[in-house]
């Protein structure tokens, strides 16, 4: 079975694992350590079966409901468990692979310790336009200000997405706060979405001081 078919299939009943201090977008892995006997039993029965989890946002409000079943932010980002480790006391370190954002239809009664909701995949349409090349020359701009181990990695990335995925991609590189991966993961709308990200690279690049020539001139 492919990925796709997994992602697919999933959405009829897809793990949900709320956590509000971490946004995981497509095209990007997430490191997490696993603590909570619910949340163990949820990566357990995912890589028993297909691997697949989503990782959502909760409604503002949460903090006292936080045990319970605390309202869901609408739109979610679906991922695949890509590496896993088990701890002797039954926690788990994973690597989180998003793959597509998914809307939330229903919640289903509660089978597990975990929660579950059937959910709409949004996968992005194809989509070119200028904004694509904006986008990369200000991701060449910005290699020039920051340290090669940070650009090294995010060019080769960059050179090859399109539309969304371009997006998506330079977003999780450079955008730690999960209020705004938040924002760029409800953006469904391709070229919005691109903008957005442009804006984001012109403002890192405008907080950093420009590289200066070091020696002597002449």
């Amino acid at each position: 079975m492919t990925v796709q078919e997994r992602i697919t299939q999933s959405a009829e009943a897809l793990k949900v694992f709320p956590l509000p201090s971490a946004v995981l977008l497509p095209h990007s892995v997430m490191p997490l350590h696993i603590f909570e006997p619910r949340y163990r039993e949820l990566i357990r029965d995912a890589l028993e079966t297909d691997r697949v989890m989503a990782l959502a946002q909760l409604e503002p409000g949460w903090e006292p409901d936080y045990q319970g079943r605390p309202t869901l932010e609408p739109i979610m980002c679906v991922g695949l468990i890509a590496w896993h480790e088990e701890l002797e006391d039954g926690r788990y370190n994973i690597l989180l692979q998003g793959v597509c954002r998914a809307r939330l239809l229903s919640e289903l009664p509660a089978e597990h310790l975990y929660r579950e909701v059937r959910a709409e995949l949004l996968p992005d349409p194809s989509y070119q336009g200028p904004e694509e090349e904006q986008l990369r020359q200000a991701v060449l701009e910005l290699a020039g200000r920051v340290p090669p181990s940070f650009s090294e990695g995010l060019l080769p990335a960059v050179a090859r997405a399109t539309g969304g995925t371009l997006a998506d991609v330079v977003a999780s590189a450079i955008i730690p706060e999960p209020e705004r991966r938040q924002q760029l993961l409800l953006q469904l709308d391709v070229r919005r979405r691109l903008l957005a990200v442009i804006e984001e690279v012109g403002e890192l690049i405008a907080r950093l001081q420009p590289m200066r020539p070091s020696g002597l001139l002449n």
